[in-house]
């Protein structure tokens, strides 16, 4: 097993990684590795068959995000919500139908999925990037931190941790953090760790021509929130959204079942004509998710004191949108975190 070292090296391939990682470059910085333990980079940013499956929406209030798409010079366009949207009180009542404002801020989302981010951003050190290396253990070693993975280890000067703050458990400090960032750790939210979400691509949307926005709202059914999903040119037609967490115990083709049949009640049987169906269920992602889940349906807190502090006598740094003190839990609050890092890090 090789050790090579680098000034810094960045654990997580996310939204949060990838900005610091952006940031060093940008500085003339290229003494770097990033360590993903995933086979791909993009952390909880998934877009599949276009389809955002992951991180999908940021609102126009939302300034790191917006500064970043115009640096990197890629195009957003507003949440597709013209026609009648269907709100579910009751199964066994009839359906509320409503027309959301035009005039109102609508959430926006990145032209050609927002994995489009992720690609743009590691442009220039794709080749400083390890993928399917997981971080086993952290040893502080004098001026140095030590790295091993199931692979090799490394050794750096300054380090970004930036998995979610639960599943930091799994890597192993030699010394171990201070006793009292164990309670900080354990109870910060992931976000995204207990979603289920749905995306279904048809030929045609069906749903427009019937006068409806694609729109779907319940908390008591088996689909909680669905969304057009089309892409900006409209040429592919896509309905997405989150499945109620009770349907996690049906076995695929059940839940697949109970999705459609809900669906066929509000949006007609076209919803059988699709061409592709998929699921991503964050909860059994072990990159992301843990035993201990925890569903929350209010918004969660983030951005705890004791990430803007440096660990390990000054050499380590946590990262991530749920350390973040600015839009904890979205796009933007990865991407500040991404860029307090490298401030943070370096701090004298």
């Amino acid at each position: 097993m090789s050790n090579t070292h680098s000034k810094y090296i960045i654990i997580g391939a996310g939204l949060s990684g990838l900005t610091t990682a952006n940031q060093l470059q940008a500085r003339g910085e290229h003494d770097f590795k990033v360590l993903e333990s995933r086979a791909q980079i993009g952390g909880r940013i998934l877009t599949q068959g276009g389809v955002d499956l992951g991180a999908t929406w940021f609102q126009n209030h939302h300034r790191y995000m917006a500064t970043v798409l115009d640096q990197l010079k890629l195009k957003s366009f507003p949440q597709f919500s013209a026609g009648k949207s269907i709100l579910v009180y009751n199964s066994m009542a009839p359906a509320h139908y409503f027309e959301s404002d035009p005039n109102s801020p609508a959430a926006q989302r990145i032209e050609n999925g927002s994995e489009t981010l992720i690609k743009a951003l590691a442009i220039g050190f794709q080749d400083k990037i390890e993928l399917n290396t997981k971080v086993i253990r952290i040893t502080e070693d004098a001026d140095k931190l030590l790295i091993q993975t199931n692979t090799d280890s490394y050794t750096c000067e300054k380090l970004i941790v930036t998995v979610p703050p639960k599943i930091v458990k799994n890597i192993q400090f030699v010394p171990e953090l201070p006793e009292e960032l164990t309670p900080v750790l354990s109870k910060t939210h992931t976000w995204m760790s207990n979603a289920i979400k749905v995306g279904i691509t048809f030929e045609t949307p069906f749903w427009r021509a019937n006068g409806l926005s694609g729109t779907v709202i319940s908390q008591i059914s088996e689909v909680t929130e669905l969304y057009d999903h089309s892409n900006a040119s409209e040429t592919e037609f896509s309905l997405m959204g989150f499945v109620n967490e009770g349907l996690r115990e049906l076995t695929a083709a059940d839940r697949k079942e109970r999705i459609l049949t809900y669906l066929e009640n509000y949006l007609g049987s076209d919803i059988r004509t699709y061409i592709h169906y998929e699921e991503k269920d964050w909860s059994i992602d072990p990159n992301t998710s843990c035993e201990e889940l925890n569903s929350v349906y209010m918004s969660p807190s983030y951005g705890n004191k004791a990430f803007q502090a440096l660990y390990m006598n000054g050499k380590l740094v946590f990262s991530g949108t749920e350390t973040s003190t600015v839009s904890g839990g979205y796009m933007d609050g990865a991407i500040y975190s991404g860029l307090q890092a490298v401030a943070l890090i370096n701090k004298d």
